[in-house]
């Protein structure tokens, strides 16, 4: 056998590749396939979460007594027609004034994400619900993005309708 290694050499005098050098390529080609198809990819609203929201907000958790946690509380808060409406608001227009979420008191602004396509948002949003716990978990659509597009409010106006949610 002359480079074992890397190759073994037949009756014939060809090279022919160890089996163990098989089966490392073909575990290559196989794990590379798999990340080209989606499995273990980054879901798409926590690609656009990180570069818009995460900047402030970390991963969901927020930071306590300065920002508000999102994850574990947008499931609920999307649960009825108003929250879902609330948190297009606060997408759309931003918010200002003192809130409470798990208890902290918060006092912040938070700029509006208008720039962000009707279906960014739609897809943010459907991540940060996605890590709650409410069964069936609501759903944000594009077109639900579009219809409060039009609702073009100060963030104080935003803060108001979230006192009125209770």
């Amino acid at each position: 056998m002359i480079g074992a290694r890397d190759r073994t050499i037949t009756r014939t005098g060809r090279k022919r590749p160890v089996p163990g050098v098989v089966l490392g390529t073909v575990l290559g080609i196989v794990m590379a396939g798999s990340l080209l198809s989606g499995c273990g990819k980054t879901a798409p609203g926590r690609k656009l979460y990180g570069p818009n929201c995460g900047i402030c907000h970390h991963g969901g958790d927020g930071l306590p007594g300065e920002i508000p946690p999102l994850a574990g509380r947008l499931d609920v808060i999307a649960s009825t027609p108003e929250g879902k409406r609330y948190l297009l608001h606060v997408l759309l227009n931003g918010l200002a004034g003192p809130i409470k979420a798990r208890g902290e008191s918060y006092d912040f602004g938070m700029p509006s994400f208008r720039r962000l396509k009707d279906e960014q948002i739609a897809l943010i949003l459907n991540w940060l619900i996605s890590r709650g716990k409410t069964t069936p978990l609501p759903v944000i659509t594009p077109e639900d993005v579009a219809a409060a597009r039009p609702d073009v409010l100060d963030p104080e106006k935003t803060h108001e309708e979230r006192e009125a949610l209770g």
